[in-house]
């Protein structure tokens, strides 16, 4: 690995790693479709993360360090900015919030309950939210 690759994050098709986070891998429009069903009896949160971008590794990074919740207690979707912007721009759409990076939703009973992107992200309190 170069010296840029380990600045800026390697090639875009660089996966999150994901020792302790039950990372679902959003790849397919289809899935939408679950999310919403499942948002009935769980939470759902959708993690947007873009490869390229350094404030969204630095977010990912704190995030993953500071997550708490079990599988139990919500399901967790990574979504790969770089490989599906397609999928994003339909949940743009689908749940009328307006597409950033990095970007973190919570959906419940099918509504996007909140939402945060950059920073706002390791502020939101997801144990109470989740709840």
């Amino acid at each position: 690995m170069g010296f840029f690759d380990m600045l800026f994050g390697g090639s875009p098709a660089e996966k999150v790693q994901t020792e302790n986070i039950p990372w679902i891998d959003l790849n397919d429009i289809a899935q939408l479709d679950k999310i919403v069903e499942q948002s009935k009896t769980r939470p759902q949160l959708i993690f947007k993360h873009s490869t390229r971008c350094g404030i969204s590794r630095m977010v990912i990074s704190h995030f993953k360090k500071d997550y708490k919740l079990s599988e139990d207690e919500a399901d967790l979707y990574y979504l790969d900015l770089l490989s599906h912007r397609d999928i994003s721009n339909t949940i743009a759409e689908q749940f009328k919030v307006i597409h950033e990076s990095p970007q973190l939703i919570v959906i419940k009973s099918g509504e996007v309950v909140t939402h945060a992107s950059h920073g706002s992200i390791n502020d939101l309190e997801l144990s109470k939210v989740a709840g």
